[in-house]
């Protein structure tokens, strides 16, 4: 169900064409839509998007003058001194995924290809104004949330551990939004979280550095409030632009967490980043390989798969714990670091400890 208050959502469309200007504007009017602006002269946007904050820029790629392609740069421009989530969702009639492509990278957050289905549209808006609004209430809170941590700090000293408990119930509850999203339950967030730790101090990590990759990790797909239902529920196998719009949920997941100098917000930012890299270069979203991923990333990425390969869901049934080592031994060296396969398989007894006291068997007894 639409949220009420995104009917109120500040809209601009930016098309060459009168008759699709139109249209889409006759499409969101009869959806409640309130706050609309249009425009058919791409030279014009960057004017009227420093003159105001727009919740959501439906852009069309292919206009004389100054294309989309130009347009967001323009707009990213603008956006990198505001520090803003820039939402824009392209209009192309290119199928094409090198078209595709290109707008992810020049910052679009979606696409839509010409001629549109008048749901298909309307969901996608309704997505990026939800991820918008996460978005800017994050960034909120973090400001508040730094004003307080100055205030109290110059106050009152000792209340700095009932801050940061707040701080992990937030991250804790955001991750497990995340996963209840994806079919997940609560507890797998707790399990790959504990998993994360043991197997930080058995590569030698502190106790504190092991603490701050158990707090963090459980944001690690919190990316995925930004993927539309239709693609993260899908139930067959997703197909080539579906897969690059799947894959970034990783993107998203960093700057959800970007710009709040705590440790463990910077921390969670940059697994939620690179938790899907492999050791061999075929992961995402960056291709990184080998010690160019971060540690804290090469284990997470281990025990995420791990638990989720040893859960039941609905798609599929639990694997055996002999058949999961199997496959990650297997994987060492293509998806998984080396040094930390050998690691993992020594611990394994902490592991199923961990494992048999969050059981989800348990959690509905």
């Amino acid at each position: 169900m639409t949220n009420s208050h995104s009917k109120a959502a500040n809209i601009l469309i930016v098309d060459d064409e009168p008759a699709n200007v139109l249209l889409l504007q006759r499409i969101l009017e009869h959806d409640g839509y309130t706050q609309l602006q249009t425009t058919t002269q791409p030279l014009d946007v960057e004017a009227l998007y420093r003159a105001q904050e727009f919740d959501l820029v439906l852009l069309d790629i292919n206009m004389p003058q100054l294309d989309g392609f130009g347009v967001m740069e323009k707009l990213m421009a603008i956006e990198a001194v505001r520090g803003n989530y820039p939402p824009i969702l392209v209009l192309t009639a290119s199928a094409d995924l090198d078209t595709r492509f290109r707008a992810l990278k020049s910052g679009a957050k979606d696409f839509v290809t010409k001629p549109f289905e008048r749901l298909e549209i309307l969901s996608r808006i309704e997505n990026m104004l939800e991820v918008r609004s996460l978005h800017n209430q994050i960034r909120q809170q973090n400001i508040l949330l730094e004003e307080k941590v100055n205030e109290r700090t110059q106050r009152l000293e000792e209340k700095a551990d009932e801050l940061q408990a707040t701080r992990l119930e937030i991250i804790r509850r955001l991750g497990r939004a995340a996963d209840y999203r994806d079919n997940e339950t609560g507890l797998h967030i707790i399990r790959m979280s504990k998993y994360s730790e043991l197997l930080g101090k058995a590569c030698g990590m502190s106790d504190d550095e092991a603490e701050l990759l158990l707090n963090a990790s459980p944001m690690h797909d919190i990316g995925k409030i930004g993927t539309p239902d239709n693609i993260l529920l899908k139930p067959g196998k997703l197909n080539a632009s579906e897969w690059e719009i799947m894959k970034q949920h990783a993107q998203i997941g960093a700057e959800i967490l970007s710009g709040h100098p705590s440790e463990l917000i910077e921390m969670s930012s940059l697994i939620a980043l690179t938790h899907h890299e492999k050791w061999d270069g075929g992961g995402y979203p960056q291709g990184l390989s080998g010690e160019a991923i971060p540690l804290v990333a090469r284990i997470v990425a281990l025990t995420d798969v791990f638990d989720a390969l040893t859960s039941h869901r609905p798609y599929k049934n639990a694997w055996s714990v002999d058949a999961a080592l199997q496959e990650i031994n297997s994987l060492s060296e293509k998806h998984f670091d080396p040094s930390l396969v050998p690691v993992f398989n020594e611990i394994i007894d902490d592991i199923l400890a961990i494992k048999e006291q969050y059981s989800d068997a348990r959690q509905h007894h």
